[in-house]
């Protein structure tokens, strides 16, 4: 068989047509989807217009080509649409699954494919090797290297915005840095809670100081914080990028790190990475031996706001902060699949000597979409500059995020924009920890 026909085949075996079918058509997903909107309303990028690609597909109507795959991957996944589908459709799972099956089946170029097997294989899923990668880059940066070659302007030769990116990332602990941190964490005052802290991994490496910001703020709260020593990466990429198998090889491992800790809740700062997490017990639904136990695990699965809420951080800490007026961007994971929206405004409007802008459209995807701004440039910096739009339109001085790749991305679009003296873009961990220390 040849390569379409192979991916035609497990289409019709591993997509779930009932989840095809229920898709009525009704257009309720239109207005909230960014590529819909970034295309002149194009039908074959919008939710049900991929979801009528997988079913032609199944159907033997459409032949899986080229132009197929370019649809799926042009969508960011922000399953902004999942919300507002009257039928409940879960479109996520199944552009999930088609990728999954088009990546397998296909006949990657070596260059590829010794690129996937080493970013997917060889470097996410081995927290030594990604804290290797990083301690270089700390090297770069804070060996005065990082300064000389900006100054050069040769990174102005780098394709797309990737010269701009650079100017985006956070001071990076060194290796030494890295390990040095403990395991465990008392809380502050009378122990009410025992949560166990879900690192993820560039959030324990490029962003280690906003997982040291979490952790304070939930020892403050009245926490202990217990960080299994043997967790890995949550396997979000693997599964959004066609390495569903080794996925399930990390969510097991994931699984099984947690059942060894004794805690009320599964707590993380990175909503990418907890959509996932409250999936597991999706990703393994065809194996009897771990549904259960990934149930068990996705069931204590919480975004840190919504334990600070829980464990009235707000009564117990009086927060405050210089004059500024903030924003705030959703994760689109966060709110449309972990279901957290809320809880991160309401800590932001407890800071005492700021006013918070709600944006319009602060629901839209700001382009990110995990590496998406990386394979997809033009689209994702089409919906950058659009988000931007919306906040000059707040006047907004703090633009807050709870998701690194979403922090990434903001901060791109304020060097984009040229307003990096008058704007910034913080994690809603490390904003809250600078209220309470400024007391």
């Amino acid at each position: 068989m040849t390569a379409t026909k192979d991916i035609q085949q497990a289409f019709k075996e591993r997509l779930d047509y009932d989840e095809l079918m229920n898709c009525m058509r009704c257009g309720f997903c239109l207005p909230s989807c960014p590529t819909y909107g970034q295309t002149n309303q194009y039908e074959a990028a919008s939710p049900r217009g991929r979801i009528a690609l997988m079913k032609g597909v199944v159907d033997g109507l459409i032949e899986p080509d080229e132009s197929v795959e370019k649809q799926l991957n042009l969508c960011l996944g922000c399953r902004a649409c999942e919300p507002v589908c009257p039928s409940g459709v879960k479109y996520g799972h199944l552009l999930e699954e088609a990728r999954d099956i088009i990546q397998q089946k296909k006949r990657h170029k070596w260059p590829v494919k010794a690129l996937r097997h080493m970013v997917f294989e060889q470097l996410f899923p081995h927290k030594e090797r990604l804290k290797n990668v990083h301690s270089l880059l700390a090297f770069y940066q804070r060996s005065g290297l990082q300064k000389a070659v900006q100054k050069t302007n040769i990174l102005n030769a780098l394709p797309g915005n990737l010269a701009q990116m650079e100017k985006t990332l956070p001071p990076v602990p060194t290796k030494k840095e890295m390990k040095k941190r403990p395991f465990l964490f008392e809380a502050e005052g009378t122990r009410e809670r025992t949560v166990a802290f879900f690192t993820g991994c560039l959030m324990d490496t490029m962003f280690m100081e906003t997982n040291n910001a979490t952790i304070v703020l939930l020892q403050k709260a009245g926490c202990k914080v217990v960080i299994p020593e043997v967790q890995t990466c949550c396997g979000a990429l693997h599964a959004h990028g066609g390495e569903k198998d080794q996925a399930k090889k990390l969510a097991k491992q994931n699984i099984m790190a947690f059942e060894s800790i004794q805690a009320d809740d599964i707590v993380l700062n990175a909503g990418g990475c907890g959509a996932l997490l409250v999936e597991y017990d999706h990703l393994l639904k065809e194996e009897q031996e771990w549904k259960e136990r990934a149930a068990a695990f996705s069931a204590k699965v919480k975004d840190f706001s919504e334990i600070l809420l829980q464990q009235q951080f707000v009564e117990k800490q009086k927060l405050s902060l210089p004059s500024q007026i903030i924003t705030y961007q959703d994760s689109c994971h966060l709110r449309n699949v972990m279901k957290t929206s809320s809880a991160p405004r309401k800590l932001i409007q407890a800071i005492n000597g700021t006013v918070f802008n709600e944006m319009e459209n602060a629901d839209h995807c700001c382009g990110s979409a995990g590496i998406y701004n990386l394979t997809e440039q033009e689209m994702s910096m089409q919906i950058l500059d659009y988000k931007m739009e919306k906040v000059k339109e707040t006047h907004a001085h703090t633009i807050v995020t709870a998701n690194p790749g979403c922090l990434i991305q903001m901060k791109l679009g304020v060097v984009r924009e040229g307003v990096e003296e008058s704007v910034r873009a913080v994690h809603l961990a490390d904003l809250l920890l600078e209220a309470v220390e400024s007391k």
